[in-house]
């Protein structure tokens, strides 16, 4: 039997993104797909994956364009309200080896029309590795189902081949999304905040900081209910990016509409929170005083460690943040991370080298590792953070922390340890 394969946040940071172990990169070894890696390896499962990602435009509809292997698994968006906005058009063999379906989409896309009792604002077209493989220049595809159809039409990419690669589907997808705002005189006083489906807890500081600062309109795309709400995110005189998928979507807005960007990165450390929000300010030319917000953080983190004392984690990659910079930040608070769970890459290679120094033993799983079979629970863990990592271990406290509300900022820390808080609780009663 092989044991699990991982390797140790030191032995990690000696290498680079280009030199990483072939157990850690999903193409090229066979992919394990246990319960643990439902969120990826059917997008449409839970959370927002591709699929769900795709309906985030309001009155929009999707046709996913696959083999039936690909369109498994998405009952959870029927019982989000989403059964009358999901049709197929699916691949037998011989679709796949000759790419005849591609000359169906347009006419799939005018049936599908004559189900509805109303026009959708536009129809998404979701293809798979299919596509990836074939090379169908999904453009041109669109256009012609808009010529057939006299309604848009966008690509949503679910190519799992490109997960690790610089434009992985989540971002590809994001760019789609943001793609049909048309150019509007642009307003002094709005702002867009982009990078999420789902929009930020209601009680993040962000909210009255931007408010304090002049900005009297902030839209996201996860509370825009109508098409026309939608097109008004054209108005904003800069959009704050929250998470670097949404960078290809925020610079094609900056050429096609005029509107400049800010990128922010979602932490869970204060000091950078707070180093954030400085730079902010200095960006946007207005004073942003996020002393309030960092004090409440601080004691929330100081009540929990008073009350709970040095927990050991284990910490997964299916969460509302990036997992190795949420073990930096758990290390940075006194806390023991003894188990990541999580894909490395480019953009969080930076916390592998920082969470070494601070925790060189800690140890770095692939959840689609097929040697994840042979997993054995440290008996070490106290509380796991992430679907997966409660997955694994069984029996101890955990939470998910993949809610639609996002957190981002103090509030997304506060929102992490009263989570953990509870769960402990929660156990402790059980127990």
């Amino acid at each position: 039997m092989v044991d699990a394969y991982f390797i140790t946040a030191k032995e990690l940071s000696l290498l680079s993104p280009d030199t990483l172990p072939t157990e850690l990169t999903s193409a090229k070894h066979m992919i394990y797909s246990s319960p643990a890696t439902l969120d990826f390896n059917s997008p449409g499962a839970k959370g927002f994956g591709v699929k769900r990602a795709g309906l985030a435009i309001p009155g929009s509809v999707m046709l996913l364009i696959a083999p039936g292997c690909c369109g498994r698994n998405t009952q959870l968006l029927n019982e989000l309200g989403y059964s009358e906005r999901f049709f197929y058009l699916m691949l037998d063999d011989t679709d796949i080896v000759t790419g005849r379906y591609v000359s169906k989409i347009p006419k799939a896309c005018e049936e599908l029309l004559e189900e509805l009792d109303y026009t959708p604002s536009v129809i998404m077209l979701c293809v798979t590795c299919v596509d990836a493989l074939l090379g169908t220049d999904m453009e041109r595809v669109c256009r012609a189902c808009e010529d057939k159809t006299g309604v848009k039409a966008a690509p949503a990419y679910m190519y799992a081949l490109t997960r690790e690669k610089r434009l992985p589907p989540m971002g590809l997808v994001r760019k789609s999304v943001y793609s049909l705002l048309e150019p509007q005189k642009r307003r002094s006083d709005e702002c867009n905040i982009m990078g999420f489906f789902s929009a930020l807890d209601d009680g993040c500081e962000i909210y009255p900081l931007l408010k304090k600062a002049g900005i009297k309109k902030v839209r996201e795309l996860g509370r825009c209910e109508t098409f026309e709400d939608y097109q008004e995110m054209s108005r904003a005189n800069f959009s704050l990016v929250l998470n670097s998928e949404a960078r290809a979507a925020a610079q094609d807005m900056q050429t096609r509409l005029g509107i400049p960007f800010v990128e922010l990165t979602r932490m869970f450390r204060t000091d950078k929170i707070h180093n954030q929000y400085r730079l902010l300010s200095q960006a946007i030319g207005a004073e942003l005083d996020d002393s309030e917000y960092l004090s409440a953080a601080e004691k929330c983190i100081v009540d929990f460690k008073a009350k709970h004392g040095a927990l050991t984690f284990a910490v997964g990659e299916s969460i509302n943040g990036d997992s190795f910079e949420l073990a930096l930040a758990l290390t940075q608070y006194g806390f023991k991370v003894a188990e990541i769970y999580g894909t490395v890459g480019e953009r969080n290679f930076v916390f592998v080298k920082k969470l070494a120094e601070l925790s060189p033993d800690t140890r770095i799983y692939s959840n689609l590792s097929p040697t994840m079979m042979n997993y054995v629970p440290s008996p070490e863990i106290d509380a796991a953070i992430g679907a997966d990592a409660s997955y694994y271990h069984k029996g101890r406290a955990g939470i998910d922390f993949n809610g639609e509300a996002q957190p981002f900022g103090y509030r997304g820390v506060i929102m992490l340890f009263e989570e953990l808080d509870k769960a402990l609780a929660e156990r402790g009663s059980a127990e």
